[in-house]
């Protein structure tokens, strides 16, 4: 039986990606903590500082429900998925059906956009018959997107508003993933009926560490908040023997941390710059959606790297009612927040107050086996989690020396999703 002692330099659960009232948001920004009477009641407001959704069949429920944190969460679905193509924002079509009804493509696209998609539902790694013909292990993206004659626009929107890719270099890796990337999404929009394949916790995501802190007591795990510098004590070969803080040392033989805990042990890799907004209305050209992600593909604004567009409302009780919070994230590319998020900012209509961040991102250098230090890579600027779960479970395993099987009954989820 492994002990578990969780110690957090912070007064509130989360860290990074805690969830702020307006009070606390105008503090960590504006300095003060005088917000204006039209924004409502602080306490109504839950805005999240890593804003991200989640897959409805995706990895993180998978995770929820195994772990049986599901009990202390309620999700609601999320209204919409878009894609800003040539100057518009296009709903993201996510099936045959959708591809020949959308208007992101012509006629014969959208023929041959629906062949593609049929192939991708009918994919099953093990019915031969399915694959017709390709070896997904080995044949690349770009050489399956061609064989379907797919145009360069279809593919921006297929491979960064439905495959989720960050940039292109997917297109020269072979197609496996990019393919089950394509199913997850269309099976996770079909798992709730509704506009997009997201979910999204009542209360904003500062409820999941919370939950996971619930979870943990009830194993006997032991949380201590408030714990200034935390110092992480070491052998004379290196490996690490305990934690220090205000003069008491908890021993361990394992660490696991954030980067900011460990800065020596890490380098850094990149920037995210982000916008927060809060509004009076939905964003424009999202069919009046009260939940809803934009990708904006690098392509679209001759960037290197894709830009995001989050919002949420009063509907997941992130706000109060009539208010809408939106976020626009990108990797940064300049040190200039303000112009760099111009193109996702232009497309929110009048904003009632704007707050701009810039953090950098980190990733571990250290030798786990060395020092039995584990450290986390910082949160990207996507608006999904696909990406930090991967993270999460490949630290699992460095910790433990076993894979977490995610084979779960998903519909676990789904009743407090459909509330």
């Amino acid at each position: 039986m492994k002990q578990v002692l969780h110690m957090d330099r912070n007064d509130y659960y989360g860290g990074e990606s805690t969830s702020l009232n307006l009070t606390q948001l105008w503090k960590r920004f504006r300095g003060d903590d005088k917000t204006p009477e039209e924004l409502g009641s602080s306490k109504e407001y839950n805005v999240d500082m890593i804003p991200k959704f989640m897959m409805a069949n995706g990895a993180l429920v998978r995770i929820l429900i195994h772990t049986d944190v599901t009990k202390y969460l309620n999700f609601k679905a999320v209204d919409g998925s878009f894609v800003y193509n040539k100057a518009k924002i296009h709903k993201v079509p996510a099936t045959d059906v959708e591809a020949l009804k959308s208007p992101l493509m012509g006629l014969f696209e959208k023929r041959r956009a629906r062949k593609f998609f049929i192939y991708v539902q009918d994919y099953e790694d093990n019915e031969p018959k399915s694959h017709e013909g390709l070896d997904l292990t080995k044949v690349k993206a770009r050489d399956v997107i061609s064989k379907y004659g797919l145009d360069d626009n279809t593919v921006d929107f297929i491979g960064h508003a439905l495959a989720l890719h960050i940039d292109d270099s997917y297109l020269d890796e072979p197609a496996l993933d990019f393919v089950k990337r394509m199913k997850l999404y269309s099976e996770s929009l079909a798992r709730f009926q509704g506009g997009s394949p997201y979910i999204y916790p009542l209360y904003g995501l500062g409820e999941l560490p919370q939950a996971f802190a619930r979870l943990s007591a009830v194993y006997g795990g032991t949380y201590m908040l408030n714990k200034p510098e935390c110092k992480v004590e070491y052998d004379a070969s290196g490996k690490v023997i305990g934690v220090t803080s205000e003069g008491e040392t908890a021993k361990c033989k394992k660490v696991v941390c954030d980067p900011s805990y460990l800065p020596d042990k890490v380098q850094k890799v990149g920037k995210v710059a982000r916008a927060i907004c809060i509004m009076s209305h939905p964003i424009p050209n999202t069919s009046d959606s009260h939940s809803v992600q934009v990708i904006l593909p690098q392509k679209q604004l001759g960037r290197k790297s894709d830009m995001y567009l989050f919002c949420c409302s009063y509907t997941h009780n992130v706000a109060p009612k009539g208010k809408y919070i939106a976020f626009v994230s990108t990797e940064a590319e300049t040190d200039q927040p303000e112009v760099e998020l111009r193109p996702g900012i232009e497309l929110l209509g009048p904003v009632d107050e704007t707050f701009f961040d810039i953090y950098d991102r980190y990733e571990p250098v250290n030798k786990q086996d060395d020092d039995n230090c584990f450290i986390s890579t910082s949160y990207d600027a996507t608006t999904h989690f696909e990406s930090t779960v991967q993270d999460v479970l490949t630290m699992y395993s460095k910790i433990t020396g076993k894979e977490l099987d995610l084979s779960v009954d998903l519909s676990a989820a789904s009743a407090a999703a459909e509330e």
